[in-house]
């Protein structure tokens, strides 16, 4: 794309007028919709439909008091944006917001905007080197022991919950169980979940607390590298550090950020959202247990309704464009609007974007497009999915204890996650046996094979977006170790 002539583009600056984009822009320009706060916590649909209607299928937004980006609504807008890192870096050094001085060095845009040396900050070859390390260490996870890790951590939780048949289920199950699996994916000990739970929330809110969890969160990790680099073991990052790609320490710490916050924090989200979906539409809740749709569905449609990551920094434009309609200026944030571009009526028609009549239609953008598609897609899917179905199996009468209306969420400009979901229940079905106990982890018998590169078609592929339904579990490992861990991690 060549940067754009303003008068043929239609452009403001033509004719006189002031972009409603930076300080130095504003003149009388209406202020950017706040992308922080109430209003995307409440009704983030409402305030993505309101900004389409007003702007576009690109629109100005705030992401703190005085710091201005372009929040793209647009299926196509978003996959233009993903597919073009030459016009479009994910190199944040190009953000002209800090090179003006506008950015406080205590902003709590920070720890999600930051540059670092990972794979969600480069372009090129670099990326690709730092992406083929991370789908490689991902790609010896042994989906059927963690199916088996995942349930046996799951029944361990709801054993635990006690006999007065209520529970919350983001408190107790979906924020917990993620981190019970991924502590010992990357070799943590089990008592820094707690921890790691407060400061990936902190993380991800972008909330007063955001820069010191960050600075808390990375010394834990730089402590875990240090150690496996001495004395590796069978665990994630252990083979980041063995993969050819020779990672530096900085490096591998890095990418266990991305990897912890893009894992868990996805899990957390998607698993909460699901099971809401499932407790409030009565026509999802029917047609799972009557065996005409399965969980699987039910994952697919909260990628389309309520993905578990709704918003996306960002992009920056390395020349001035047009995108959307909208004149971008060399140094402008944007900021991938996942879920708003999920819901755009010019690709789902309007029924379909208010009735959420999905069916199969795997083509969404919760995990985003392009070479920056999120690797740890698959390992999320299984986590989350088993989840759902072990808890689904244990408590069939599960019910909402609050009406729908009163549930609220996190006022994060990135997550879409709720704060609680209370339910009651009046029975446990009692787990399965249990399987003869095996070892932990164990790289597959074959090395793996490095991932399929994405595509840069017109259009989004299913492999590049969404995955099939992992195959059925077998049975849970060994239930003791797991109950007296879930009893320690809820206090007994």
């Amino acid at each position: 794309m060549t940067p754009p002539d303003p008068e043929a583009a239609g452009c403001p600056v033509a004719h006189g007028a002031r972009l409603p984009y930076g300080d130095h822009h504003f003149g009388q320009a209406p202020r950017p919709a706040p992308l922080y706060g109430a209003a995307v916590a409440e009704d983030p649909h409402g305030l993505y439909a309101r900004l389409r209607e007003r702007h576009g299928q690109v629109a100005p937004i705030e992401l703190e008091p005085g710091v201005e980006a372009w929040l793209v609504l647009g299926y196509g807008e978003l996959l233009e944006l993903t597919r073009n890192e030459t016009l479009f870096s994910k190199d944040s050094r190009h953000w002209r917001v800090p090179a003006e001085g506008r950015l406080a060095p205590d902003s709590r845009l920070l720890p999600m905007t930051a540059w670092r040396p990972t794979l969600l900050n480069l372009d090129g070859a670099e990326h690709q080197r730092l992406r083929a390390a991370v789908s490689d260490t991902l790609a010896q996870i042994d989906h059927h022991q963690l199916r088996e890790t995942t349930e046996a951590a799951a029944n361990g939780l709801i054993d635990g919950w006690g006999p007065d048949g209520t529970a919350d289920l983001i408190a107790q199950y979906a924020r917990t169980l993620p981190l019970l699996v991924f502590t010992q994916l990357l070799g943590l000990p089990a008592q820094a979940g707690p921890r790691l739970i407060e400061l990936i929330s902190h993380l991800v809110d972008s909330g007063a607390q955001s820069v010191r969890a960050n600075q808390e969160f990375q010394a834990i990790l730089v402590d875990l590298v240090r150690r496996r680099r001495a004395a590796p073991s069978a665990d994630l990052t252990s083979w980041l550090l063995a993969h050819p790609a020779a990672l530096t320490d900085e490096e591998a710490v890095h990418h266990l950020v991305v990897l912890m916050i893009a894992g868990n924090e996805t899990s957390i989200n998607w698993t909460g959202n699901t099971l809401r979906l499932l407790l409030t539409d009565r026509r999802f809740r029917t047609t799972i247990t009557g065996g005409r749709l399965t969980v699987s569905d039910a994952l697919e449609e909260v990628l389309w309704r309520d993905p578990p990551t709704q918003n996306f920094p960002g992009r920056w434009a390395t020349a001035d464009t047009v995108l959307g309609g909208q004149h971008i200026a060399a140094g402008d944030m944007l900021v991938l609007g996942l879920a708003a571009a999920n819901a755009d009526p010019a690709v789902l028609g309007g029924a379909s974007a208010a009735q959420g009549s999905l069916g199969g239609n795997r083509a969404h953008l919760a995990w985003g497009a392009g070479e920056h598609v999120c690797p740890a897609q698959h390992p999320a899917r299984i986590i989350v999915e088993t989840a759902v179905e072990t808890l689904l199996h244990r408590l069939p009468d599960l019910q909402l204890a609050v009406p729908a209306h009163d549930l609220t969420w996190r006022p994060s400009p990135w997550s879409r996650a709720l704060t609680a979901l209370p339910v009651l229940y009046s029975a446990f079905t009692p787990p399965r046996p249990p399987a003869p106990e095996r070892s932990a982890w164990t790289p597959p018998p074959t090395a793996p094979q490095p991932p399929a590169t994405p595509s840069r078609s017109g259009s989004t592929p299913s492999d590049a977006t969404s995955t099939a339904r992992t195959p059925d579990s077998g049975q849970p490992g060994p239930r003791s170790w797991w109950s007296s861990l879930a009893g320690w991690w809820s206090g007994r």
